[in-house]
C-alpha cells in the first residue's frame, strides 16, 4: 500500500492517528485542572510508566486540552544535563507575558516578572545555565535571596496570584522528572505545597520513570500527600486493536484478525511498538485486508528497526561494564531479578556491582520496584540484549 498515505506514526513523542485507552487519565487531569482554577484543594499529578508507553503523547495532549478551556500552561522537558531553575525561568517569563495581558492580573504579573529578575540574577552564580530575559528590574528582596526552594516559593505564589486575579490557573507540564536533581525536586516540591496551602491556582503534571516515585519521596518525605502517581503500562487488548484498527479503517484498510492478534501478541500492547508494527504492517502489504503473512513479515522490519534506532540509541549510552550487567539481567529473562541473581551471572559480588547498578538507574536504564529487584526500563530490552550480545562471551 502507498507508504504516503500510511496512517502510523512511530516517533519520540509523535501523537499517534489514534490515542486509545487513556480517557480515564487524560479526565483525571480535566479535573485537577478544573478544581485548581476554582482554588479548591487539588493534588499534582505525576504519570510514571516505562520508555514506549506513551506518557510524552498524553503530556502534550493533555496540555492542549488545558489550553482549549483558557488554562495557562508551561511545557518543559528535564533532561540531565540542564537544571530546573534554568527550565522554568524562560517558561514562567512567557507565562506571565500572557498573564500580563489581562488587566485584572497586569499590576500582579508584572511584580511576578519583577521576582522572576530578582530570581535569575540571584541564582546565576549557581546555575550557570539559567537564560532569561528581564521585562523589568528586580524587586529588591522579593526572590532574590539565592536560595532555590526560598525563592522558587516566593516566586510560584507571585505568579498564582496573578494566574487567579486572571481568572484562570497555571499547570506546569514536565517529561522526564526523574532526571531532576534531588535538591531541586525538593524546592520544586516545597513550592507547590505552598501554593496548595495558600490556595493559589498553580499544580505539577508531570511524567517520568517508575524512580521518580521513590525519588519524590527522598527529596521531600510528604511528597505523597501532594501528588498522585498514575501508573501508564501497556493498553488494554481492546484499546491496542483500536489502535491499529481504526487509523487503518479511516484510509479504508482493514486488517483480519488473526493479523491483528499477531501485533497485539508481538508488541505486548506497548503503544510506541504499536505504532512501528502498524508502520510496516501498512508498507509490507500490497492491499486491504493486511493479513497474518503481511504481518510476519512486517514482524522481522520492525525488529530491526527497534534495534537500530529505540534500542540501539539507548545501547550505545552504556559503558562496557554496563553492557555486561545489561546482558546479565537479559539472560534471566524480562524481570524483575534479584541483585544476588544478577550478580550470580556474572561470578561477582553483590556489593561490588552497586556502583554499576546505581549508574544504569540514574541513566534511567533500570528501576528497583522493591528493595535489591532491578528491572528494565526499557520493554522488550531483554530481548534486545541477547540479539546484541550473543553466546557467551559476555560472561567473560
Amino acid at each position: 500500500m502507498n507508504p504516503v498515505t500510511n496512517p502510523f506514526a512511530p516517533g519520540a513523542g509523535t501523537p499517534p492517528p489514534e490515542l486509545a485507552g487513556r480517557d480515564e487519565v487524560r479526565e483525571t487531569v480535566r479535573i485537577a485542572t478544573e478544581r485548581v482554577r476554582l482554588s479548591l484543594p487539588t493534588k499534582s499529578i505525576l504519570m510514571v510508566g516505562l520508555r514506549g508507553v506513551g506518557k510524552t503523547v498524553l503530556l502534550d495532549r493533555m496540555r492542549d486540552d488545558a489550553e482549549a478551556r483558557g488554562i495557562q500552561t508551561m511545557r518543559m522537558e528535564a533532561p540531565e544535563s540542564r537544571s530546573l531553575p534554568a527550565l522554568l525561568a524562560p517558561e514562567l517569563r512567557q507565562a506571565l507575558l500572557r498573564l500580563s495581558r489581562n488587566e485584572q492580573a497586569k499590576d500582579l504579573a508584572h511584580r511576578a516578572l519583577k521576582g522572576l529578575a530578582g530570581f535569575a540574577k540571584a541564582l546565576k552564580f549557581k546555575y550557570e545555565d539559567i537564560e532569561v530575559g528581564f521585562d523589568f528590574d528586580p524587586e529588591p528582596g522579593f526572590a532574590d535571596n539565592g536560595d532555590l526552594e526560598h525563592d522558587l516559593q516566593a516566586l510560584l505564589e507571585a505568579v498564582g496570584a496573578a494566574a487567579q486575579k486572571a481568572g484562570t490557573a497555571l499547570v506546569l507540564f514536565v517529561d522526564e522528572m526523574q532526571y531532576v536533581q534531588e535538591v531541586e525536586l525538593a524546592a520544586l516540591i516545597t513550592a507547590l505545597h505552598r501554593a496548595a496551602q495558600r490556595r493559589l491556582p498553580v499544580v505539577l503534571v508531570g511524567a517520568g520513570l517508575p524512580q521518580l516515585r521513590g525519588r519524590m519521596g527522598q527529596a521531600k518525605s510528604y511528597a505523597e500527600r501532594l501528588f498522585d502517581f498514575p501508573e501508564i503500562g501497556p493498553l488494554t487488548p481492546t484499546a491496542a486493536k483500536s489502535a491499529i484498527s481504526i487509523p487503518a479503517a479511516a484510509h479504508g484498510v482493514v486488517l483480519n484478525e488473526d493479523a491483528l492478534e499477531r501485533i497485539i501478541q508481538d508488541t505486548h500492547r506497548y503503544p510506541y511498538f504499536l505504532q512501528e508494527w502498524g508502520k510496516h504492517a501498512w508498507d509490507t502489504a500490497t492491499a486491504s485486508p493486511i493479513t497474518l503473512q503481511n504481518v510476519e513479515l512486517a514482524s522481522t522490519a520492525a525488529v530491526a528497526a527497534l534495534d537500530e534506532s529505540f534500542f540501539r540509541v539507548r545501547f550505545d549510552r552504556l559503558t562496557p561494564v554496563e553492557k555486561r550487567y545489561m546482558r546479565a539481567m537479559a539472560e534471566l529473562g524480562p524481570g524483575p531479578h534479584r541483585s544476588g541473581d544478577i550478580a550470580e551471572q556474572l561470578g561477582r559480588e553483590v556489593t561490588s556491582l552497586g556502583p554499576t547498578r546505581s549508574q544504569l538507574i540514574v541513566k534511567g536504564m533500570i528501576w528497583s520496584p522493591s528493595h535489591g529487584d532491578t528491572a528494565f526500563t526499557v520493554p522488550l530490552f531483554d530481548e534486545f540484549m541477547r540479539r546484541i550480545m550473543p553466546g557467551s562471551e559476555w560472561r567473560r
